[in-house]
């Protein structure tokens, strides 16, 4: 009897199996995220959403988004640790829905592998399931893709897709700012998803840094600080909605504090933002001073300690501050809006930041 030497899909790299048991591993956590209106499980060829709650809005504008999590896998790949990059993937697309006062409905994901690993697989759904909780939306499928000779075994990459629902007379923007606002702004839990390609370069390529050294004013090892989550934002700005006047929000992600504070701002009005409100993190000095950045590189770059920024009126700030923090989110009021004048751009940073 001859022996079969045809070519096969195992052959070339792709292992079906392990796909399945990585689905099988993988569902535990699927499920935690559902909300009362998904149908169905995990395992058909699309998620399924009952819209039918929709019937309640008046005029419902579905909000939309998609995000990856940038070169920042690169850190959770050296370090073997794959279930916390799953909480930056969703806080990257459902914070940009909430910015327009969308509440997060579903998210699907699509995970690119160069082999796959069941149970790296299913600790990367692990983590995109725990930020959908923390975010408040359902997680109603996704992807998984094995590319052999595109991508190295141990290679892999994340992106998302979320939906969200708003009314459309309690939409946010620009056209809802007014002089005289007050800007809130909302700390970061560190670098968050945005500038990795600039602080590998410096800290792991010029340095030359080990990211299991301990750096002491981290108060933890490199690695760690570079793969701490970003923080999920959504359920905070949905609160601030139900309990007082909110004008806009602005995520704040590549590009920075004031590029991303900018979009939100219409025209004739300005936004100044004092950096004296607040102390960045000790990551920030660490990638400036290590790599020599000039400041306003950073600030084109990195959050430089603010994710979210909250733009309400005056009279709404106390009741703003003390609903963040009793959510046990540290904000501030880091500035204003004013009139535009004839030299000014959408928003500024001033001042030095705090020591």
């Amino acid at each position: 009897m001859s022996q079969n030497t045809g070519a096969s899909y195992a052959a070339a790299g792709v292992d079906i199996e392990a796909g399945d048991r990585a689905v099988e591993l993988m569902k535990e956590w699927v499920k935690k995220t559902q909300r009362p209106e998904v149908l169905g499980g995990l395992g058909g060829f699309a998620g399924l959403f009952d819209a039918s709650a929709l019937k309640n809005y008046e005029r419902p504008l579905l909000a939309s988004a998609t995000d990856g999590v940038g070169t920042k896998v690169d850190i959770a790949r050296r370090m073997g640790v794959y279930d916390s990059i799953g909480h930056d993937l969703v806080a990257m697309v459902m914070d940009d829905i909430v910015v327009c006062g969308a509440e997060p409905l579903f998210m699907t994901d699509y995970i690119c592998v160069g082999k796959v690993h069941p149970e790296r697989v299913a600790a990367i759904v692990k983590g995109i399931a725990e930020g959908c909780v923390l975010a408040g939306c359902a997680l109603v499928g996704g992807e998984t893709a094995e590319h052999p000779g595109l991508l190295g075994p141990d290679d892999f990459d994340v992106a998302g897709a979320g939906t969200g629902v708003v009314e459309a007379d309690r939409l946010l923007g620009a056209d809802r700012i007014r002089s005289g606002d007050a800007v809130i702004a909302m700390a970061s839990s560190g670098l968050h998803s945005n500038g990795y390609s600039l602080v590998r370069h410096v800290l792991l390529d010029q340095a030359g840094l080990s990211l299991d050294a301990r750096i002491d004013e981290l108060g933890r090892t490199l690695g760690e600080e570079l793969l701490e989550p970003t923080k999920i934002y959504s359920l905070d700005c949905l609160s601030l909605i139900h309990t007082t006047e909110v004008h806009a929000f602005s995520h704040v992600t590549g590009g920075g504090l004031a590029a991303n504070l900018a979009r939100v701002i219409p025209d004739g009005l300005h936004a100044t933002v004092d950096r004296s409100t607040w102390t960045p993190g000790p990551v920030f000095d660490l990638v400036g001073r290590t790599g020599s950045v000039e400041r306003l590189e950073l600030e084109k770059t990195l959050n430089m300690g603010v994710g979210m920024i909250a733009i309400v009126p005056q009279e709404s700030v106390d009741v703003a501050l003390t609903t963040l923090a009793d959510r046990g989110v540290e904000s501030w009021v880091a500035g204003e809006i004013t009139e535009r004048g004839d030299h000014t751009t959408g928003a500024a940073l001033v001042g030095d930041y705090a020591n």
